[in-house]
């Protein structure tokens, strides 16, 4: 049912990609299968192509764009009433870390969803987290990262953010390919959004 989608995605086709959105949503797809088993498994193929060097950045920019084109489609579809959970989330990508794709699809599915996210970008220092959650009262951090090389600075974030005592409610929500539950646990992150539904999910349960 995805494949066109993942297909259209990996290889930088945008017009196909919106075609193959467009099609999903007239069968009346649930719009988070169409991010989840769609978008996010061509935004993987995406980024495994970058970090082997088969893909470099006007590759990944067109990529974005090609997300945000079909994110636009969808978001009509999720409507706040499905989540009706709301909060405050700044989220950026970890220091030493370039990629936003992942992390601005997250973006798009919480507004729909009715949280207000304030994005920091990319490449985000420890205290640019901090401060952006004291200045914005956020409930939550949510820190993404797609290297390896780069998951390491996220403990420095969950450090300094539970170091403050300003910040001793915020909940911190980590994501990114390199990582799983256990890695999560151990850096002391309240939860691990494996893709961007469960991420999503994840904000609702730590809100609430």
């Amino acid at each position: 049912m995805f494949s066109e989608l993942i297909l259209a995605l990996s290889t930088i086709e945008k017009e196909k990609a919106i075609e193959e959105v467009g099609r999903l949503l007239k069968e009346k797809v649930n719009p988070f299968q169409i991010i989840e088993k769609g978008i996010m498994l061509g935004m993987n193929i995406v980024g495994q192509k970058f970090e082997e060097g088969d893909y470099f950045l006007p590759e990944l920019l067109l990529a974005a764009d090609i997300v945000e084109a079909c994110t636009d489609l969808i978001k009509p579809y999720i409507t706040s009433d499905q989540y009706e959970s709301k909060g405050i989330i700044v989220i950026g990508t970890i220091s030493g870390d370039m990629h936003d794709l992942g992390k601005n699809l997250v973006i798009r599915t919480l507004e729909s969803a009715g949280f207000k996210v304030i994005d920091l970008g990319v490449d985000v220092p420890t205290e640019k987290f901090i401060s952006a959650a004291k200045e914005e009262k956020a409930d939550i951090v949510a820190i993404s990262t797609l290297l390896t090389t780069t998951m390491v600075h996220m403990k420095d974030v969950i450090t300094g953010l539970r170091a403050d005592s300003d910040l001793k409610d915020v909940k911190v929500l980590v994501g990114g390919s390199p990582l799983d539950d256990e890695y999560a646990a151990k850096m002391g992150a309240d939860a691990y959004g494996e893709n961007v539904v469960d991420a999503l999910r994840k904000a609702q349960e730590l809100i609430s």
